[in-house]
């Protein structure tokens, strides 16, 4: 395993595009791209945490405001523009997101103030289509967190932090969601009575990326991992974080596909993450390339 990039507060929403690992940096209010060799630039600066990102078809950024429950769209040498604000259809913080071929963007929440200790709810994803406007869809989720699509386009995959699974739905041309289902129950469902027992779980699905055998590798936020799972739950293969270290995104790229890039940091509190710049972003070669959708 090999550094790519050190020094950040807390990096997450990982991506390949156009030649890069792009990356947000929450506590930075930053989003970075990464050359293979790791050299960063900082493209947005956004009064706000970015954290999931993707591209509209003519390539324009969008990266999501969690704190703002917004997406933004960031051209390339100008200020962020607005595009969607989804504060209503939310029921807490804007969290990941994946972008399709047609430019429909599916945003995860976090469903309740999970920072202000408010009881767990459940929550529904949202889309936002290229022309800005957005609606719920989706069904109960169990704060729902990194997204893929799979590499046919037809199934939209979400990691349900605090199920223990990944959930999936069929995609219908117009981007409505249906057939909620469960993908894959790789970890123990937790109690959702208390904040306390949301944490009683073996598996904690964050961040994730599909391959082109359509597994998804996703990081585990309380198991210090990643796992590749097939359709199932099949376990195929497992990396450990660095000692010391969670893992909480991950993105498949590299001029082959076959580089597996991984977020990592001491822990996932935003007031240690605020107060120092420990967040490492990790390389590993893998067999499987990323899926190309």
């Amino acid at each position: 395993m090999d550094i790519l990039l050190s020094g950040g507060h807390f990096y997450e929403g990982a991506r390949w595009h156009a030649g890069h690992f792009w990356v947000s940096d929450l506590y930075a209010g930053q989003v970075l791209k990464v050359t293979p060799d790791g050299a960063a630039e900082v493209v947005v600066q956004l009064d706000d945490q970015p954290s999931g990102l993707g591209w509209l078809p003519d390539g324009t950024l969008l990266v999501v405001g969690m704190k703002s429950r917004s997406v933004w769209k960031c051209a390339e040498g100008r200020a962020p523009v607005l595009h969607a604000d989804i504060t209503d259809l939310t029921g807490g913080f804007a969290n990941d997101m994946v972008v399709d071929r047609a430019g429909r963007a599916y945003v995860s929440n976090l469903g309740f103030d999970l920072f202000a200790g408010a009881p767990p709810a459940t929550t529904a994803l949202v889309r936002v289509d290229p022309d800005g406007g957005s609606c719920v869809v989706g069904g109960k989720l169990q704060f729902p967190n990194g997204l893929v699509v799979s590499p046919d386009g037809k199934t939209l995959i979400v990691a349900e932090t605090f199920g223990g699974r990944l959930s999936a739905f069929d995609i219908a041309p117009d981007g409505s969601l249906s057939g909620q289902r469960c993908w894959a129950q790789f970890g123990r469902e937790p109690s959702w009575a208390t904040l306390h027992g949301l944490l009683d779980t073996d598996f904690a699905p964050d961040g994730c990326a599909v391959d082109a055998e359509g597994c998804v590798w996703v990081a585990d936020a309380l198991g210090a991992r990643v796992v590749r799972l097939a359709d199932g739950g099949e376990l195929r293969e497992e990396i450990k974080a660095p000692d010391g270290l969670g893992l909480y995104s991950c993105a498949l790229g590299g001029p082959d596909g076959r580089t597996l890039v991984l977020c990592t940091a001491p822990d996932f509190s935003d007031v240690n993450r605020k107060a120092a710049r420990e967040a490492v972003l990790h390389t590993i070669r893998v067999a499987v390339p990323a899926a190309d959708y």
